[in-house]
């Protein structure tokens, strides 16, 4: 009786777009308790505690994802908004800036080639197949740009989204160990290597601990962004010239 109680109240609920939004507020604020209390342990970063506790939630209720996207859509909203107020501390940083406009330009561009042309040839040399190869390749973009650049050159861009999500988890984790291990104090160098390799993963994280990392992290992942979708076609041509794709 009182489970089919409660089974007609969750499915009162769940038809309530409300639900989903205050379920996955509440469950970020959970997961940023528990990130401060293990001492800001990358192993326990917010996004991937309830990214994985969302799913589970969803898998558990057997609910569909346009059902909860539906309820949450509110915050994916406020992604242009947040992205664009990451412009703040980076004016914060602009003498330094003009100082290293230079170093930056030539990191920024090495950053994002390198980036692409690994993610390629490790697929290829694991037997990816070509619509596999250009899902992966634009991983180290944000995400609206990564999928959108796999969308137009023919790849998978939910394969895209999982890929750009992973390298966003994997980077924000061994960044910090990294960095101890080349012992790379500088914050602007720790801000721009997180922004090119861990994206907006990295920069929340960074962000968080030093306001000059934070800035730099966010140029880093913006520019990336940006030379990743021009000189993606470049190497697909270049790789399609070798007959490699």
């Amino acid at each position: 009786m009182i489970r089919e109680d409660f089974f007609r109240i969750w499915v009162f609920l769940a038809d309530t777009p409300l639900l989903w939004l205050t379920l996955t507020l509440c469950v970020y604020l959970a997961s940023l308790y528990l990130y401060r209390r293990c001492h800001s342990s990358p192993f326990v970063l917010p996004v991937l505690t309830s990214v994985c506790a969302i799913v589970g939630i969803l898998l558990l209720t057997d609910t569909p994802y346009e059902t909860y996207f539906e309820g949450a859509q509110f915050i994916h909203f406020l992604i242009g908004p947040a992205t664009v107020a990451l412009a703040i501390p980076l004016y914060n940083q602009l003498p330094k800036l003009k100082l290293l406009w230079r170093p930056l330009s030539i990191t920024l561009v090495v950053g994002a080639l390198t980036g692409l042309v690994s993610s390629a040839i490790l697929t290829l040399a694991l037997g990816a197949s070509p619509e596999m190869v250009i899902s992966l390749m634009p991983k180290s973009a944000t995400m609206p740009i990564a999928m959108a650049i796999s969308d137009h050159f023919g790849g998978q861009p939910s394969l895209t989204a999982v890929s750009v999500a992973f390298t966003g988890i994997i980077g924000s984790i061994l960044a910090t160990p990294v960095f101890y291990l080349l012992k790379l104090n500088n914050p602007i160098v720790r801000g721009v290597a997180t922004g090119v390799s861990a994206h907006a993963i990295g920069t929340a994280r960074v962000i968080q601990i030093n306001e000059t990392m934070g800035a730099f992290a966010a140029l880093a992942m913006s520019v990336t962004g940006i030379l990743t979708a021009l000189l993606m076609p470049l190497v697909l041509e270049l790789l399609q010239g070798l007959n490699w794709l």
